[in-house]
């Protein structure tokens, strides 16, 4: 019963025995009692599946006494069965229930120490400008270049405290600074923030934030300048236009007073924003949109125009690895053509903008466009994806031949189990179709790549094969007496019986087809995500 790190913990025992991970008292002992009669050594006739049955009612038995007990059903939830071995249940190390309560307080309080280490945040910048016809002139390449760094800690439940500093160089003059931020959380709506700075922009400052209701919330700040004693007051407003989309006005008063109204939407695949901003002697107006191929790579493009600013930007990046990310960007404006190139690694950002020209030569500005996106897409296409594939293959290749007897193992115990669901699955399944309710017709759960390609010609069959399992018999099992399905939230599927891991370490799918009323059905739900049945949207 070892659980994966790739998704919620300590989940196998509620797959187990069908339930969620909040079901009741009643809840569990209401399932335990159906899969307790379905798994009965005593009810199996068959002498070849009485040992089959014997270990899944084992299997039963044990997760009904560990969610039945309220102690061990806290220790299983948060450190699993490995907390549950290693001395915490009732025992000759434990004996009473205030130890294991007692136990119990230490290891939620060294849990809580190292939430807060993961709460000390560094984040940083490091932005190197470079100039082509500044080098072309013969006076260097580099003309300018800043750095940025700041540490956040979660010093209590309600406090942070975050602490910053920057340096700029540009030519051969420069100069730094440091800043101070320490909030308060005063309430589960609003918050304040003191501000210290000295160097580059010294000033003193203070923020508070407020959620006025579910879909409004304001914020305003007070700033002190330390260098010539203006003050500065800002106020703003952000309102929820709907579940993906936004809008915000600002009001500034002080030095440079201005008013901006914003404007951004956040959908699964796509996003996008926009600013127009008036100041006393200044306008300017933005815009940008970034839309998500896929869960690796995006396209970005970006408009801004204004008293000082005629700019449009244009580009796209790539996740190469689980922290890293890089971008690559084009730029023409007023201030020349150019391209940009950014380097993200968890909190750390590289940035470096290279001027390629002053001038707004068509010529030129359509080779600089061009030129470096057909060598991105020819690179991409025959050196960079083949690699990446020959690379995943082989990975992949390595853990088959790691976990296959394990997986072998899993899939004899999981065709045992179905053996033992099928007399009541297929009565089920005849009710089910006589009344016009729910059937399942195909259900396969395993890698999401095979998934994709289950109905396309392959030449290795069996190879895409190995890679899920085919739990329709199952499903059909689970299925309610009213005719629904219910797969809860958070719950691993290869835990549920008869199911099994085709593919340790791979990100799995479920792909349903099923039929109801007459009608045909679909749908592909995630490992951890919950599934419903019947659902109008899942209509083909």
């Amino acid at each position: 019963m070892n659980e994966e790190e790739d998704g919620p913990p300590n989940r196998e025992l509620y797959a187990l025995l069908h339930i969620s991970p909040d079901a009741s008292d009643d809840e569990i002992r209401k399932s335990y009692r159906q899969w307790a009669q379905i798994y009965h050594p005593d009810k199996i006739q068959a002498p070849h599946m009485k040992e089959a049955a014997t270990e899944n009612f084992r299997q039963i038995c044990e997760a009904y006494e560990i969610l039945s007990d309220e102690n061990k059903r806290k220790i299983y939830d948060i450190y699993g069965m490995e907390g549950l071995n290693s001395g915490l249940e009732l025992g000759t190390k434990l004996s009473k229930a205030e130890e294991i309560k007692e136990e119990l307080e230490k290891l939620r309080k060294l849990r809580e120490q190292q939430k807060t280490a993961e709460h000390f945040l560094p984040s940083g910048a490091i932005l190197a400008r470079m100039s082509l016809p500044h080098f072309l002139r013969g006076h260097g390449f580099m003309r300018g270049m800043a750095m940025t760094s700041s540490v956040q800690s979660q010093i209590s439940k309600r406090n942070t405290l975050s602490i910053g500093g920057n340096v700029v160089v540009n030519g051969n003059s420069g100069g730094g600074g440091a800043t101070l931020v320490f909030g308060h959380q005063l309430s589960p709506v609003s918050s304040i923030e003191f501000v210290g700075s000295t160097g580059l922009n010294s000033l003193l400052g203070v923020q508070t934030s407020r959620h006025l209701s579910q879909h409004l919330s304001a914020t305003m700040g007070l700033a002190l300048s330390l260098k010539d004693g203006s003050l500065n007051l800002s106020n703003m407003w952000t309102r929820r236009l709907s579940e993906t989309a936004s809008g915000n006005i600002e009001l500034a008063l002080g030095s440079d007073s201005s008013i901006a109204i914003g404007w951004d939407k956040k959908e699964e695949k796509s996003s996008a924003s926009g600013q127009l901003k008036l100041g006393i002697s200044s306008f300017e107006a933005s815009a940008n949109y970034t839309h998500h191929f896929s869960k690796k790579s995006h396209g970005h493009l970006e408009g801004k125009i204004g008293s000082h600013a005629l700019l449009i930007e244009v580009g796209g990046g790539r996740k190469i690895s689980k922290f890293s990310a890089v971008c690559m960007l084009y730029s023409i404006g007023i201030q020349g053509i150019s391209w940009k190139f950014e380097l993200h690694r968890g909190g750390q950002k590289l940035i470096v903008p290279i001027l390629l020209s002053r001038y707004l030569d068509p010529v030129f500005a359509t080779g600089a466009f061009l030129i470096p996106t057909s060598v991105y897409f020819l690179a991409k296409k025959f050196i960079v994806k083949p690699y990446i594939l020959k690379r995943e293959k082989q990975k992949a290749l390595e853990n088959m031949e790691r976990t296959s007897a394990k997986v072998k193992e899993a899939r004899a115990a999981a065709d045992k189990a179905k053996l033992l669901l099928q007399n009541v699955a297929n009565r089920k399944q005849r009710k089910q179709q006589e009344i016009g309710g729910l059937v399942i017709t195909k259900a396969l759960y395993g890698s999401v790549k095979a998934l994709k390609k289950r109905d396309e010609p392959i030449e290795s069959v069996d190879e895409l094969a190995s890679q899920f399992t085919d739990v329709t018999l199952p499903l059909n099992f689970l299925v309610s007496d009213d005719g629904q399905l219910k797969l809860h939230e958070g719950v691993k599927k290869s835990g549920i019986m008869g199911f099994c891991d085709p593919c340790p370490g791979e990100p799995k799918q479920l792909y349903v087809e099923y039929t109801y009323g007459g009608n045909f059905y679909e749908v592909v739900v995630d490992d951890y995500g919950e599934l419903l049945l019947p659902q109008e949207t899942h209509r083909i």
